[in-house]
C-alpha cells in the first residue's frame, strides 16, 4: 500500500522504491481517465457504420456480451492491481504475478497495441474533423488530422498529472452529457423503429446462420471495453490505490458500457433504412442521422463534443503508454532505457516516454496510407493486442493463484476469486479467436489473416529482441514474488 509525502510525492510500495510521480489524482479523475479511455462515444461513433453493415439491428447485443466478458478481467485486474499499485499497469503486474521473461512479453505486446490504439482513435477522429471544419474528408486530410490530434495530446499530457485529471474530467462531462442530450433528442424527435428492431437482422446474414454475422459484427463490443485498465496505469499517481482503482475500474465498466449501450440503441432506432446500410449503399448512417435529425448546426455542435472525446480518449491513451514505457524503462528492460526512464520533476511526468507515444503512432497513422481498409485493420490489430496482453496477466494470475497466491491487497474476491479468474480466461481467449479469424476468402491470403500476421510479427519480434539483448533480465524489480517460496521461472 502506497501513501502520500508532504510534498505530495508518492511513498515506495513495499518491495518497491519510491516513486517519483506525485498523488494528484483523486477518485474522479481516476474513474475519469479510465472513462475517457474507454469512450463510449469513440467505439460507437468509429465502428457503428461497420457493424450496422456486418450484423444488422442486433449487432448491439455485443456489448452485452463483451461487457459481462470484459467485467470479470475487471475483477482480476482489481485484485492484482490492490496489491501492486505500480504505474505501468499490465507489464508490472505480470512481472509480480510470474517473472521476468512472461513480464517482458506482456509489456512488449501491450505497448504496441497501446500506441496502434492511440492510432485507431486519432483516424476515427479525421471524418468528424473535416465535417467540423467543413472540408472534403480524404485518407491524406484523414492521417494529417490524425497527427495533429496526436500532438496536441502530447502537449497537454506534459502539463502533468493535475493537466491530465483535467482533460480526464473535462472529457467524461462533455462526453456523458453530450451522449444522453443527443441519444434523448434522437429518441423523441427522430425515431423510427420499435425495439423490436434488435431481434431482426434485416438480411445481413443472408441465407446462412446469424452467428457468424454476429461475431464478425461484435467487434464494436470488443473495441468498447477496454481502458478500464487505465485506472492502474496511473497507480503511483492515486491516494490508497487499494481502494479507489477497484472500484474505478468497476464504475468504467458499469457507466461507460451503459452510455455505449444507450449511444448505439438510440442511433439504431434513427437509421431510417438498415438495408441501405447492409448493403453499402449509405456508408456513413452515423453523420447521415445526425444532420437529419439535427440539422447542419446541431450536427457540427454534436461533431464538436464528438471531438473532445476523441481527444479525450487520445489523452488518456497516450498517458498509459507513456507510463508503461517509463515502467517498463526504469525496470532496464528495453533499448534507450536511460533516455526513456528520465523523469520531469516540474511536471511528474516522463517526457521522453510520452514523446514515444506520439512519435509512434503518428507513424503508424502515415503508413495506413498503404491499406485501402486501413481502420478496420488498425482497429482490428489494436483489439488484438490489448486482448493478448490483458490474458497474459489473466494466466499469470491464474497461474499465481493455483500455486497458492492469495491476495492481500485491499480488494479481495475471496472464494469467487478462482472461478472469476478462469471465466475471464475463458472469455478472453474466445475474444482474441474471433478477433483473428479471417472473414475474407475472397481477398488476397495476406491481407485476409492481416490481423494474426501482423500479432505473429510482434511476438516473433519481441522474442528475437528478448533473447538476443536479455534486456528481461536487468533490473531489480520485484518479480515472481507472488508465490514467496517460487523462484522466478519465466
Amino acid at each position: 500500500m502506497t501513501a502520500g509525502t508532504p510534498d505530495g510525492t508518492a511513498d515506495a510500495v513495499p518491495g518497491e522504491e519510491k516513486s517519483e510521480f506525485r498523488k494528484e489524482m483523486g477518485p474522479w479523475a481516476n474513474f475519469a481517465l479510465g472513462f475517457t479511455y474507454l469512450s463510449p462515444v469513440v467505439s460507437t461513433y468509429t465502428l457503428f457504420g461497420t457493424a450496422l453493415a456486418d450484423g444488422g439491428p442486433p449487432m448491439i447485443w455485443a456489448f452485452v456480451m463483451a461487457g459481462c466478458g470484459q467485467f470479470l478481467v475487471a475483477l482480476v485486474f482489481g485484485e492484482v492491481v490492490a496489491q501492486y499499485p505500480v504505474a505501468g499497469g499490465v507489464y508490472p503486474w505480470a512481472r509480480r504475478l510470474w517473472g521476468k521473461r512472461w513480464a517482458w512479453m506482456t509489456g512488449w505486446v501491450y505497448m504496441w497495441a497501446l500506441l496502434v490504439t492511440i492510432t485507431s482513435v486519432a483516424y476515427g477522429a479525421g471524418p468528424y474533423i473535416a465535417i467540423l471544419l467543413g472540408f472534403r474528408p480524404t485518407v491524406h486530410t484523414t492521417v494529417l488530422c490524425t497527427i495533429a490530434l496526436i500532438v496536441i495530446s502530447v502537449l497537454i499530457n506534459y502539463a502533468g498529472t493535475k493537466a491530465l485529471s483535467w482533460a480526464a474530467l473535462i472529457g467524461f462531462s462533455a462526453e456523458l452529457l453530450g451522449a444522453l442530450v443527443v441519444g434523448i433528442i434522437l429518441l423523441t424527435t427522430h425515431r423510427f423503429h420499435g425495439l423490436g428492431v434488435l431481434f431482426d437482422d434485416y438480411g445481413a446474414s443472408g441465407d446462412g446462420s446469424y452467428l457468424p454475422v454476429f461475431l464478425g459484427a461484435a467487434i464494436i463490443g470488443f473495441y468498447q471495453y477496454y481502458g478500464f485498465e487505465a485506472c492502474g496505469d496511473v497507480a503511483e499517481e492515486v491516494k490508497h490505490p487499494g481502494k479507489v482503482i477497484p472500484k474505478a475500474m468497476r464504475r468504467t465498466i458499469y457507466v461507460g458500457g451503459a452510455a455505449a449501450t444507450f449511444t448505439c440503441l438510440t442511433l439504431l432506432l434513427a437509421v431510417v433504412d438498415y438495408r441501405a446500410v447492409i448493403s453499402g449503399e449509405d456508408t456513413d448512417p452515423v453523420v447521415r442521422v445526425l444532420f437529419d435529425a439535427l440539422g447542419e448546426a446541431g450536427a457540427r455542435t454534436v461533431m464538436a463534443v464528438v471531438l473532445i472525446s476523441f481527444l479525450s480518449c487520445t489523452i488518456s491513451l497516450q498517458a498509459a503508454a507513456g507510463r508503461l514505457i517509463y515502467s517498463y524503462a526504469r525496470d532496464e528492460m528495453i533499448i534507450g532505457h536511460r533516455l526513456l526512464r528520465q523523469f520531469s520533476s516540474a511536471r511528474a511526468v516522463p517526457p521522453y516516454a510520452l514523446l514515444v507515444s506520439a512519435v509512434l503512432p503518428a507513424l503508424i497513422a502515415v503508413g495506413s496510407l498503404i491499406s485501402e481498409d486501413a481502420l478496420t485493420k488498425i482497429v482490428s490489430f489494436a483489439i488484438l493486442g490489448i486482448y493478448a496482453a490483458f490474458q497474459m496477466v489473466v494466466l499469470a494470475a491464474l497461474r499465481a493463484r493455483l500455486k497458492g497466491w492469495k491476495p492481500s491487497g485491499e480488494y479481495k474476491l475471496g472464494r469467487w476469486g478462482l472461478l472469476v479468474n478462469v471465466g475471464a480466461l475463458a472469455y478472453g481467449i474466445f475474444a482474441i479467436v474471433n478477433i483473428a479469424w479471417p472473414r475474407t476468402p475472397e481477398a488476397p491470403w495476406y491481407d485476409n489473416w492481416i490481423v494474426l500476421l501482423s500479432g505473429g510479427v510482434v511476438v516473433g519480434v519481441g522474442l528475437v529482441y528478448m533473447f538476443t539483448t536479455h534486456h528481461y533480465g536487468r533490473g531489480d524489480a520485484p518479480s515472481g514474488n507472488a508465490v514467496p517460496d517460487e523462484a522466478d521461472t519465466a
